[in-house]
């Protein structure tokens, strides 16, 4: 496929794959997976684009909490929670201290476990309780903050995709993109986010690219416990991944020091 096919394939996929858009994926393989994971932090920054516009437009008429609120629903219902299930379903199975294949069966039952709610309450928690403190600033840090977080959280899932990191099941979303982001596209990614970082704190520009910094190193940590204890990546695991990472810039933008 030529480089401008893959590029439209790939951004297609990574619209299907991270949000609601209904377009059409069309033809699908490792190297357009691997420009849709790298292209991921892209989507990401436009989908917070469109949430930062709910959090300003709702805390126009709307206490900062109930906007924060309506924030977190609408990030749910546009990429269909299935960034959350995989979340629930990656603790889990590291909750139930299983390694291998008997770790990736807790994975894929159907039930969330009290590991994988605990989790949910946690993450859904902290992003509200940040949203509602970035929609009382500016409404450049808003949207700078909610930007860098899901960037940042999609970025994520290039840092999973990475060279060297090995799928854990030979079939399933995992084994299409495990090992298809290379350094070129990566080193991309994180220049790229860390540039949008200035914005979300305003008065002290350089605490956003630190956290996002910050934020990508606890991903990779993350991400080797995770190959230890089920011998790979899945889809489950990028979704963990996207989360993770997101929650953890929500929280490091709203630190003061």
């Amino acid at each position: 496929m030529p480089a401008e096919g893959r590029l439209a394939a790939g951004a297609r996929l990574a619209l299907t794959t991270f949000t609601t858009v209904p377009v059409h994926a069309g033809r699908i393989d490792r190297a357009v997976a691997g420009t849709a994971m790298a292209l991921a932090p892209a989507v990401g920054a436009l989908l917070g684009a469109v949430l930062a516009g709910v959090l300003l437009v709702t805390g126009g008429f709307a206490p900062p909490l109930v906007a924060a609120g309506v924030t977190v629903g609408t990030s749910a219902l546009l990429t269909r929670g299935l960034h959350l299930d995989g979340l629930a379903d990656t603790v889990d199975a590291l909750g139930s201290y299983r390694r291998g294949p008997a770790a990736l069966e807790i994975m894929k039952k159907p039930d969330v476990g009290p590991f994988g709610v605990t989790a949910l309450v946690v993450v859904l928690l902290v992003q509200a309780a940040v949203l509602a403190e970035l929609a009382e600033r500016s409404a450049l840090a808003n949207a700078g903050g909610v930007v860098t977080a899901t960037a940042t959280g999609r970025l994520g899932v290039g840092v999973a995709c990475r060279r060297g990191l090995p799928a854990a099941r030979p079939d399933g979303l995992g084994a299409l993109v495990a090992g298809t982001v290379g350094p070129p596209a990566l080193a991309a990614g994180t220049v790229a986010v860390p540039l949008l970082a200035f914005a979300a704190v305003p008065d002290r520009p350089w605490q956003g690219p630190l956290v996002v910094a910050a934020a990508l190193a606890t991903a990779v940590w993350l991400l080797r416990h995770v190959v230890r204890r089920l011998g790979g990546i899945t889809g489950d695991v990028l979704g963990a991944t996207v989360e993770v990472v997101t929650t953890l810039v929500y929280l490091g933008l709203v630190l003061s020091g």
